[in-house]
């Protein structure tokens, strides 16, 4: 994810409840790239930027031999305690500590926009992964398909401007982003599809548990505190918050699958 000892600290401060809560929004995308790619026994996969291993647990349970990586080691602690058969490490993205040629599948989810070189860190994908297999790419829909953009433009709010040219959440979910990226790194673009993948939570202390947790709101508790961002997220998520006390927010993720 780019610097991760910058990254790992602030991704684990609130390690379990990113795992309890909101990883698992993910989970209609990692179910629709396990059906494309047709995991099962006989994949070697390697997540990158695994997080707690959400994904890496729905592939076990298909058969799937499971390795991950992520820059928060209470993150990769909490993969090892759920799948002590996986090999779970501690790293960056664009320096994966395997061998080349590895795994059949490589996986990415809401990873690679947040490298400090998106390109290496396909690079290194691609060099991990054996000849004429899959690297499947997820991330963030189009801002104006992800209603939790008001969540991350509610967080931008209260942190400094980053600099020119700074990864993001939506740094590859533009239309042609995704195609340039991969045909940079020496592989053909497969085709862009999309995914529902609602941020659902049954009250406002699970919302606020859920995404207190991100980097991103660990960033900006850090420059005005907690109280503050918690009144930020409240504010902005108000229109999403349905007559029974939950909060039901729509979003599109995209991915992409890669011959490599």
């Amino acid at each position: 994810m780019g610097g991760a000892t910058v990254q790992g600290e602030l991704w684990g401060m609130r390690a379990r409840d990113w795992a309890e809560v909101q990883e698992g929004v993910g989970a209609p995308l990692f179910e629709a790239v396990i059906q494309e790619t047709g995991v099962g026994s006989s994949t070697a996969l390697l997540d990158v930027g695994c997080g707690s291993g959400v994904f890496c647990q729905m592939a076990t349970q298909r058969g799937a031999q499971v390795s991950g990586l992520d820059a928060a080691g209470a993150l990769i602690e909490i993969a090892r305690e759920c799948m002590p058969q996986g090999d779970f490490r501690v790293g960056e993205i664009e320096e994966l500590p395997f061998a080349s040629q590895s795994f059949n599948l490589v996986t990415g989810f809401n990873s690679f926009q947040f490298a400090a070189n998106p390109l290496k860190a396909l690079q290194e994908a691609r060099r991990v992964a054996r000849k004429g297999t899959s690297l499947a790419i997820g991330v963030l829909g189009k801002p104006e398909d992800t209603q939790a953009r008001a969540y991350f433009a509610a967080m931008g709010t209260l942190l400094p401007p980053p600099p020119p040219g700074a990864p993001g959440p939506f740094a590859l979910s533009v239309d042609g982003a995704l195609e340039a990226l991969v045909s940079q790194a020496g592989m053909q673009p497969g085709k862009v599809k999309q995914v529902d993948c609602p941020w659902t939570y049954p009250d406002e202390s699970t919302l606020l548990r859920g995404l207190l947790s991100t980097g991103l709101s660990v960033q900006a508790m850090r420059v005005v505190g907690e109280a503050a961002v918690q009144k930020s997220i409240l504010n902005a998520l108000a229109p999403f918050k349905t007559g029974a006390g939950g909060y039901d927010i729509r979003n599109k993720y995209r991915y992409m699958l890669v011959k490599t």
